[in-house]
């Protein structure tokens, strides 16, 4: 190979494209080498993806401008990136795109300082509610703590933090490697059960073989898994591999990280949206270099740069946030499956409800199933019960019934706390005029706007769309004629207000908890016994431990289970025992009360009585009738157009090129259930074949064999979880 050849790389981008461009280097460097490049007029990061194709000359050649110095990415996560791209139909550079998120990183790192507290603490300065809540966030802190950190956490100025030290409270510090890096296996976890102790056991075995066939870690709502897992961490840490930690919400992330902590000595690295973009670098950096040994994230994690990736757990697997629904669709749960396999690394999925998939998988021998039958130690699993409201219909203007008042009222006499859930945020769903009968819509998609009485305003869900509350009927004109139908978290704290006025209730939403400082802010109330009664939606439900959570109030069990979802029982199922899970978890006895209009149905039968098993060979049967997956596949189709003329016309012309195969078929184009989302038509393809055969080259032979107008847009989802 000549010195000019040698010179030439292809350098894949992270932009919507397949193709690869070549550069020149000024030598020779690797495959997976991070670069920055000229593209157009921009500056890109980039990575060499292999020998140049040759097909620019010499003289339009452009030099690239950098090197990075990290290790260069590793086959293995070029090999995923690519099996991603080809199973989900999206462009190779789009998914590189989340494996190099924070393009800066790419270069050498900046120095990093932050702050610890003082030793001595200025006399005689004054202490602010701000200045108090800064120490707060530094008390508990071994090494120094971003500036940024602290703003966040602390919900105070750059100002504030820059006086403080000026004033002597807080002290600065270069940022410790020990707050990426320093996770401790020294620790001594908790007495283990004799079934915790056979669970553990068999996945550190797993971390020791380097066994990637996947471990379900199932068992009943505070069995322990997570201090099953932790041993796996422990092993994986003492062979000096890296561990990485999916969980399903940031709001999971306080008492996890608590317990992190309590068990290696530090904090791991986190990774999702809420974390500061100067802590992002260097994790994303640290991880690369294979200093940061633990890192806990949301699904975006998957693809960080891992050197030695030794474990993967994926925390509440069944859990619906793991599927990216934008951008490149995917679920996180089955591509870290793919990934541990393409690593070498054991992959441990935990939940006290499994998926079907997953449960069918372990039925199949496909995953090793391990079962914690038991709560950990002295611990009960609550009473359940149900209210049917057509014998125990709540009084005009309330959506709380007697026995679930009475409870609730119990629970406070005796000091304890209680969880009233319903997964709907703001105050009513709907506004509706008394006059006319009017509804009050989104502008920009088909749906009503939910009124949030917090903030004045009605609001789409879909778009953000946000209108103040109006005066008057926008239809007819009417004044004091709008009314709110249907019950939201902010009705419902607005009766508990009313019926238990010594009580100041907190609400757990994504409106009301703006990132992981007001999360910790709730759980350190709800731990410390402040807060008495918190109203939430799904954020609530999962991965909580309140010691004194004795009651749980379900105000409307049946809401999920309207509709055509595929998932709408199980998804019911799976969110009723996650919520009843949070009572009664330690030394308390606990009880669950689900109003239901229908206490009869099926999925509700099988909560009460327990009967997880039951309903999953329920529905796996009912699924199976269907052809439907897991023992089917499907491939969504979405098409979208401002223009609803073109849109039906292309699906017209679509359906005319249905390519016929024996065992596949089609089924639309039919208006999507959400017929218009942000001021675009959608309609539906759906795409069924057997289990045994991946559709991916099916769907791209049909939509290669017609041209898309410029206006039309086609978003192709394999393995569809959303039907709307």
């Amino acid at each position: 190979m000549s010195a000019r050849q040698a010179a030439r790389v292809a350098v894949l981008l992270p932009r919507p494209l397949s193709r690869t461009f070549d550069y020149r280097v000024d030598r020779p460097v690797p495959a997976g080498t991070y670069v920055s490049v000229p593209f157009g007029k921009r500056i890109e990061a980039g990575v060499v993806w292999g020998s140049a194709t040759g097909e620019v000359p010499e003289s339009q050649l452009r030099n690239v401008l950098g090197v990075s110095d990290l290790p260069p990415m590793t086959p293995r996560l070029r090999e995923l990136l690519g099996w991603v791209a080809s199973y989900a139909m999206a462009p190779l550079g789009s998914v590189l795109k989340m494996a190099i998120p924070v393009a800066d990183a790419l270069m050498p790192a900046r120095a990093a300082t932050g702050y610890r507290l003082a030793e001595l603490r200025p006399e005689g300065a004054r202490l602010t509610p701000a200045r108090q809540r800064v120490l707060a966030v530094l008390a508990g802190a071994g090494s120094a703590v971003a500036g940024s950190e602290i703003q966040r956490d602390a919900r105070v100025s750059a100002a504030t933090v820059q006086r403080m030290h000026r004033a002597g409270f807080l002290a600065l510090e270069p940022l410790a490697a020990a707050t990426l890096s320093g996770a401790s296996h020294a620790g001594a976890g908790p007495d283990l059960s004799a079934a915790q102790r056979h669970a553990a056991e068999t996945i550190v075995q797993r971390v020791q073989a380097r066994d990637s066939r996947p471990v379900l870690l199932g068992g009943v709502t505070g069995s322990g898994k997570t201090e099953v897992y932790f041993e796996a961490v422990a092993a994986c840490l003492a062979s000096g591999r890296q561990v990485l930690v999916l969980l399903p919400e940031i709001a999971l992330g306080p008492q996890w990280l608590a317990r992190f902590e309590a068990r290696f000595g530090t904090a791991p690295a986190r990774w999702h949206s809420a974390v500061p973009g100067g802590e992002r670098r260097r994790t994303w950096r640290g991880v690369a270099a294979g200093t940061v040994p633990v890192v806990v994230g949301a699904r975006s994690a998957l693809f960080l740069p891992f050197p030695s990736l030794g474990l993967i757990v994926v925390d509440e697997e069944h859990d619906a946030s793991y599927k990216q629904e934008d951008g490149v669709i995917y679920n996180a749960r089955d591509m870290a499956v793919v990934r541990a396999a393409k690593e070498g690394a054991a992959i441990a999925l935990a939940s006290a409800t499994p998926s079907l998939e997953t449960h069918v998988n372990a039925l199949e021998g496909r995953y090793h199933a391990l079962a914690l039958p038991r709560r950990y130690g002295d611990a009960e699993l609550p009473d359940i019960e149900a209210v049917d409201l057509r014998e125990h219909r709540p009084e005009a203007g309330s959506w709380l019934s007697g026995p679930l008042v009475d409870a609730v009222a119990s629970a406070l006499e005796r000091d304890e706390q209680a969880l009233l859930f319903l997964n709907r945020r703001g105050y009513a769903p709907l506004t509706v005029c008394r006059t006319c009968g009017g509804r009050i819509g989104c502008t920009a998609c088909s749906t009503w706007l939910v009124e949030h009485r917090r903030n004045g305003v009605l609001a789409c869900h879909h778009c953000g769309h946000r209108i103040p509350v109006p005066e008057v009927c926008p239809t007819c004109g009417v004044a004091d004629s709008l009314t709110a139908c249907g019950p939201g978290v902010e009705r419902i704290e607005a009766e508990v207000r009313r019926r238990f006025p010594a009580v100041d209730p907190a609400v757990m939403t994504s409106d009301t908890m703006r990132g992981p400082a007001d999360v910790a802010q709730l759980v350190r109330s709800m731990e410390a016994g402040a807060t008495r009664i918190l109203i939430g939606t799904q954020m609530a439900a999962k991965g909580h431990h309140f010691p004194r959570l004795t009651v749980v109030g379900v105000v409307d069990a049946d809401l999920g289970l309207g509709g055509a979802d595929l998932r709408a029982g199980e998804r019911t199922y799976q969110l009723l025992t996650q919520v009843a899970g949070r009572a009664g978890r330690a030394d308390l006895r606990g009880r669950v009360l689900m109003q239901t209009w229908e206490p009869e149905h099926p999925v509700m039968q099988a909560f009460l009585c327990g009967d997880g098993p039951g309903f999953l060979q329920m529905e796996a049967a009912a699924r199976a009738d269907a052809r439907m997956p897991p023992f089917g596949r499907l491939v969504a189709l979405v098409l979208t157009a401002r223009d609803q003329s073109i849109l039906e016309r292309f699906g017209r012309a679509l359906a005319r090129v249905v390519p016929p195969q024996e065992g596949v078929e089609v089924f639309g184009p039919a208006p999507a259930p959400l017929g218009r989302i942000r001021g675009r038509y959608r309609a539906r393809f759906l795409v069924r074949g057997p289990r045994d055969r991946r559709l991916q080259a099916y769907v791209r032979t049909w939509l290669g064999s017609v041209r898309v107008p410029a206006q039309v847009r086609i978003k192709v989802d394999v393995d569809p979880y959303s039907f709307l």
